[in-house]
């Protein structure tokens, strides 16, 4: 595993370059959600199971590297960090990456055709949400560039202006689910029933990838406010 040779060597130093690698990870499962989808609109299955498979191979890692992350922690650390925060961020972390795999699972469990109609607001949306997981991502990169500051400055300055970025990316993914679920509603008698309730279940998890990443981003802004 590319996370430490040891662990506990890192954390002697610092427990932010694990986390930072964590989430390098979950942004691996998500950069694959829009590969998967469109596999799935040219009705290559054989395509969106292998990529399924790399994608849940790279949710594993990440699983991983949370259990070593958990593991590993120490009890106390000597940082304006504590330990619950961290935590905290690597669960918020976790979930985009199961997300993710959960979205990808019901869609090739049921081979689920998306509607043409629909299909290219579906990638919009996606890609609007991914964008908000890279934004949280970039957040988190900052993190040890704030402990070496000692969370003061023009860095502070920087990372608030990266979360209010998140944010508003995060508005505008709530704008194209606003959108795509009129759109749905607009076809949804000529589909079938069990397919509707389907897509509006994937819809909501993949708002969901752009709500952990804002709430991520906030437990971030917490943590200049300590």
């Amino acid at each position: 595993m590319a996370f430490s040779n040891s662990i506990s060597n890192i954390f002697g130093v610092s427990p932010i370059k694990p986390l930072q690698d964590h989430m390098a990870q979950v942004i691996n499962c998500v950069s694959n959600l829009e590969h998967f989808l469109t596999a799935t609109f040219d009705d290559d299955w054989d395509k969106a199971s292998a990529l399924f498979d790399t994608l849940s191979a790279d949710e594993q890692s990440a699983d991983d590297l949370k259990k070593e992350f958990r593991m590993h922690m120490p009890k106390s650390l000597f940082m304006p960090v504590s330990r619950g925060d961290l935590l905290s961020i690597i669960t918020q972390q976790d979930n985009i990456a199961n997300l993710t795999k959960d979205i990808c699972g019901i869609i090739l469990g049921r081979q689920m055709a998306i509607p043409k109609p629909l299909q290219a607001d579906f990638i919009g949306f996606v890609e609007s949400s991914a964008e908000t997981c890279k934004k949280a991502q970039g957040a988190i990169n900052e993190l040890d560039e704030l402990l070496e500051t000692g969370f003061a400055g023009a860095e502070v300055k920087f990372v608030q202006k990266l979360i209010r970025e998140l944010a508003s990316q995060e508005q505008k993914v709530d704008k194209n689910e606003l959108k795509l679920r009129k759109k749905l509603f607009n076809i949804e008698n000529d589909l079938p029933p069990v397919n509707v309730m389907f897509m509006y279940n994937i819809i909501d998890q993949i708002g969901a990838l752009a709500d952990t990443a804002e709430q991520i981003g906030n437990q971030v802004e917490l943590l200049l406010a300590k």
